[in-house]
């Protein structure tokens, strides 16, 4: 296996609580990536199951292996796995989802060609792992550039595909008040200073299935609202529409999203 030097590292944050049932596809999805320039950094978030047996099944040594000494909450995970990455791009993978093997080459080859974005991100498949089917996520098209009231309207991000310049954490990080909306939160607070790439074809799957933590509607709820109370007056300052209505359809979104079918 060769690296070629002149293309940018990418880290890849895995975080995981005890995530055997589906970690080895998952992984793998990683391994076998045609783009080679790569790290795995992996956060073992003081698993209890077989998920360290099934990853020094994996005999790289791209893939890092991080573990907390007690459980902490997903977003405290994440800062901390992120502190571990030395590539000049950061993307995330959960143990549960897994990418198509051009994912990398495709958003770093694309990063390459647009160099004034700092953020991509891309399409990806609904797999229902209780009816065996699958569907693409949007079938009509992502929206890109400056995106700030397009992802209120219509929240459409999976931090599954999503790619950022490793720079941006040193100012921006996922804050650890919230349990479920932290992407929510940390991609809105971008969208407002950086433009968004889409990549319009599926590059990653998305596995829904009865034990998904972010299908929580009711905590989902909770914190959606007390983000909005706490965001209401700086979108308003950047004429950023958050009307009761605005806020009414974003909610449908995300209960659509959580209840996918």
């Amino acid at each position: 296996m060769s690296l070629d030097k002149n293309l940018p590292k990418i880290s890849v944050v895995m975080n995981c609580y005890n995530g055997e049932k589906y970690l080895y596809k998952s992984i793998k999805s990683v391994v076998g990536q045609t783009y080679k320039n790569w790290e795995l950094i992996f956060w073992d978030n003081n698993s209890s199951d077989n998920s360290y047996k099934i990853f020094k099944t994996f005999k790289d040594k791209r893939l890092k292996y991080f573990r907390s000494k007690s459980y902490q909450k997903l977003y405290q995970a994440r800062n901390k796995a992120i502190k571990k990455c030395k590539g000049q791009y950061i993307t995330f993978i959960d143990t549960d989802d897994w990418w198509l093997k051009t994912k990398l080459k495709k958003q770093v080859y694309t990063l390459k060609k647009h160099k004034d974005y700092k953020i991509i991100y891309s399409n990806w498949f609904v797999y229902n792992e209780i009816k065996k089917t699958k569907k693409i996520f949007n079938s009509i098209g992502l929206p890109f550039g400056e995106i700030s009231q397009q992802l209120l309207n219509n929240y459409e991000l999976n931090i599954g595909t999503m790619m950022l310049k490793r720079d941006l954490f040193a100012k921006y990080n996922f804050n650890v008040s919230y349990e479920i909306i932290g992407d929510f939160d940390l991609f809105i607070r971008l969208s407002l200073k950086y433009k968004f790439y889409a990549i319009q074809e599926p590059l990653a799957y998305y596995r829904v299935h009865k034990n998904n933590f972010s299908r929580n509607a009711n905590l989902y709820a909770y914190e959606l609202n007390k983000w909005i109370i706490k965001n209401r007056n700086k979108l308003t300052n950047k004429n950023i529409d958050i009307k009761n209505q605005k806020i009414y359809l974003l909610k449908l979104k995300l209960k659509s999203f959580l209840n996918l079918n």
